[in-house]
């Protein structure tokens, strides 16, 4: 019984990091290769913003509607139809005839990782409750790493002869093997019906809000990243090859803060001062690419990503640690991933925004910084002896 408890403990494990895997390359895929994009499309500063603001909102109202769509199809049934909108919309890029449908197929995606990302903390808190911040580490780790993985191909796609639409329909195959492996490692589950009370209880409590706030500032942050790292560099006489290495950097760095922060948290139920940690790497991260963008662009790009991706595993872990059922713990979270979602979304366009006006980047970055100096000042609130009183409904 306990090898094969332990049998479906790994197969789960691996389905974790084949799933986590492709939650972000159709994201940080398009920045590297944006000059063959425009070239083609004519795409502006504000449509090249939508291919991730659009899918950033669909997460936000995702995380909303996810609960409810998992008790009506099942746990099982709503993750391959997730992953089979993620396949479609990363295969339907071959087909991107202009900008307005590479949006389109920007948002199938984004409704396809709405609900896999809505759905997997509360997975992970009921199949691994003792381990809830290795396994969530090893998620975001993944999930970093996934959008390292799409930024590094590109480029090298594009000059093995593959054009741009070619190149980003590739990712739909390792989608194909997640979706193969869920197919066969995921098992049915009844989930109980979602308590509507609960979910309203959860929006009247600030605690909640102070959560959202939180992980969509930071995540704000992340997904200007994806969107105009590899820009700004570019505009400054840089290679796709050479920003989209410096994506990869960037994501390389959040992979392993995601998974190492979490491991280095768990003996403390108190994490704030790792998220502050996080906090001051991100803040030296954006003062650098704002203010010396040429004297160590390795070096801030992998300071900001080792900050977001720990802050990223270290919120959902808080999340969780804030409920003692699964269940609940799970609401909380896709809760905070949704309203966070909707903010983080408005980052990419609020740089284009500063763009316009200031002709360059270095205002976003600021912007950014200002940002994580605001979540500073919400994770004061993040004490743990503080999470009875401030979920005491939910008891």
């Amino acid at each position: 019984m306990t090898d094969m408890r332990s049998g479906r403990d790994w197969a789960m494990l691996a389905l974790v990091v084949l799933v986590g895997l492709n939650l972000r390359p159709f994201l940080a895929a398009p920045a590297p290769i944006l000059a063959e994009i425009v070239a083609d499309t004519g795409l502006g500063y504000g449509g090249i913003a939508m291919l991730t603001l659009l899918p950033m909102l669909l997460m936000g109202v995702g995380a909303f509607v996810a609960p409810g769509l998992q008790v009506r199809i099942g746990a099982r049934r709503g993750l391959l139809i997730a992953l089979a909108i993620l396949l479609a919309g990363s295969a339907l890029r071959l087909l991107a005839s202009s900008g307005a449908v590479l949006i389109a197929t920007a948002a199938l995606c984004g409704i396809g990782v709405a609900f896999i990302q809505a759905a997997f903390p509360g997975i992970i808190k009921a199949r691994f409750p003792g381990s809830v911040p290795a396994v969530t580490g090893l998620y975001s780790a993944m999930i970093m790493a996934g959008g390292a993985f799409g930024a590094r191909l590109m480029p090298v796609l594009v000059q093995a002869g593959f054009g741009w639409r070619a190149s980003l329909a590739w990712l739909a195959l390792p989608v194909a093997v997640a979706f193969v492996a869920a197919w066969r490692i995921l098992s049915d589950t009844r989930s109980s019906r979602p308590d509507g009370a609960l979910a309203r209880h959860l929006l009247r409590r600030p605690r909640t809000w102070a959560l959202m706030a939180a992980f969509g500032l930071i995540n704000s942050g992340y997904t200007s990243m994806i969107a105009w790292l590899a820009p700004y560099y570019q505009a400054q006489g840089w290679t796709s090859a050479d920003s989209s290495g410096l994506v990869a950097v960037m994501a390389v760095c959040q992979a392993a803060a995601a998974l190492g922060l979490p491991l280095l948290a768990r003996r403390n139920v108190d994490r704030r001062r790792w998220l502050w940690l996080t906090i001051a790497l991100q803040a030296v991260g954006f003062l650098g690419l704002a203010n010396a963008p040429g004297m160590a662009p390795a070096l801030w790009a992998g300071l900001c990503g080792a900050g977001l991706g720990g802050s990223f595993a270290l919120a959902i872990v808080t999340a969780l640690d804030h409920l003692p059922r699964p269940e609940q713990a799970g609401a909380l979270a896709a809760l905070m991933q949704g309203g966070g979602f909707l903010l983080a979304a408005a980052g990419p366009y609020a740089m284009a925004l500063l763009h316009g006006w200031t002709g360059g980047f270095s205002a976003g970055w600021m912007l950014h910084f200002g940002c994580v100096l605001i979540t500073a000042l919400l994770y004061l609130r993040f004490n743990p002896r503080s999470y009875p009183e401030a979920m005491a409904f939910a008891s």
